[in-house]
C-alpha cells in the first residue's frame, strides 16, 4: 500500500452525477441555443486542471491497492486470446525484458493510486506527471509533434468538451482527451492486456465542494478489438493539495 493514499466513499456519487449531467445536456451538443466556438488549450480551459492531486480510492479497492492474484480478471470483458494472456502473466519474464511499467501505461495510469502534478508545458499542452511509475503525460490541443507516441503513454489528443448551460446560464465542460499509438501494456497490475490497437477515451472534470475542497473526476473507456469483447469503463477520483507534500516518485513495478 502506497503511503499517505486517501481512501473514504464520500465521492461515490460524483460520477454518477456527472454522468448524468452529461447524458441530459449532451456532451458538445448545442442544445438551448447556438453553438459555442471551440475552445483550445489553456486560453479555453473551462476549469484549472494545475496543482498536485492526491488518489481518493472509492472504488476498486481490491484491485487498486493490492496486485491480483493471476486469472483474476473479473469486469474486464475478455476474449479468448486476452485471457490467455493473462492466464500466463509472468512478473518475472517482464523484469527481466526490462517492461516492469506495462500496467502504468495510458489505459491504466490513472487509475494506479498515487500523486499527480499538472502543469501546462506550453499553451495548447497540458502535462500531467505521477509519482507511481514516474510518467509524463502530454496532451496536446493542436498537432503534436512528428514523433509523438509509441511509448507507454501514447499519442493524446485533447479538446475541451462542450455542455451547454441551462436558460442564463453559462456552458459548462470536460476535458476530453482521446490517447492511440501506445506500446501494449496491462489494464490491471496482474497481466490483463490490452493492444497497440486499444483507443484510450478520457473526460477529466473538476468539481468544487462548499467547504474549499476540489476534486478531479477521471472517467476512462477503453476500446480493443484485440482483447477485449466490449468496453472496459472505469472512474478515478483525485483531490486537490494545497502543495507538493507526500509527492514520492517511485520506479515502475511489476508485482
Amino acid at each position: 500500500m502506497r503511503r499517505g493514499i486517501v481512501t473514504y466513499c464520500c465521492l461515490a456519487g460524483l460520477i454518477a452525477a456527472l454522468a448524468g449531467t452529461a447524458d441530459a445536456q449532451g456532451r458538445g451538443g448545442g442544445r438551448g441555443g447556438a453553438p459555442e466556438p471551440p475552445r483550445i488549450g489553456k486560453a479555453g480551459a473551462f476549469f484549472d486542471p494545475t496543482g498536485y492531486w492526491v488518489s481518493v480510492v472509492t472504488e476498486d479497492w481490491r484491485l487498486r491497492m493490492v496486485t491480483p492474484k493471476k486469472g483474476d480478471y473479473v469486469g474486464v470483458s475478455l476474449n479468448p486470446e486476452g485471457r490467455k494472456i493473462a492466464d500466463g502473466w509472468d512478473p518475472a519474464k517482464d523484469e527481466a525484458a526490462g517492461e516492469q511499467c506495462r500496467s502504468y501505461g495510458a489505459p491504466n495510469i490513472m487509475h494506479v493510486p498515487g500523486r499527480l502534478n499538472v502543469t501546462w508545458q506550453d499553451d495548447q499542452t497540458l502535462k500531467i506527471e505521477t509519482d507511481s511509475g514516474k510518467q509524463t503525460r502530454l496532451f496536446y490541443f493542436t498537432a503534436p509533434p512528428a514523433n509523438a507516441g509509441g511509448g507507454w503513454q501514447g499519442l493524446s489528443k485533447a479538446t475541451w468538451d462542450v455542455i451547454p448551460g441551462g436558460r442564463g446560464m453559462a456552458p459548462v465542460g470536460s476535458l476530453k482527451v482521446v490517447t492511440t499509438n501506445m506500446k501494449p501494456g496491462y489494464l490491471r497490475k496482474n497481466g490483463v492486456p490490452y493492444s497497440a490497437n486499444a483507443v484510450l477515451t478520457e473526460y477529466f472534470d473538476r468539481v468544487n465542494e462548499p467547504n474549499g475542497d476540489a476534486f478531479l473526476v477521471v472517467t476512462t473507456t477503453v476500446e480493443d478489438p484485440a482483447y477485449l469483447t466490449q468496453p472496459l469503463l472505469t472512474a478515478s477520483h483525485y483531490r486537490k493539495q494545497a502543495d507538493a507534500s507526500g509527492w514520492n516518485p517511485t520506479a515502475c513495478s511489476a508485482r
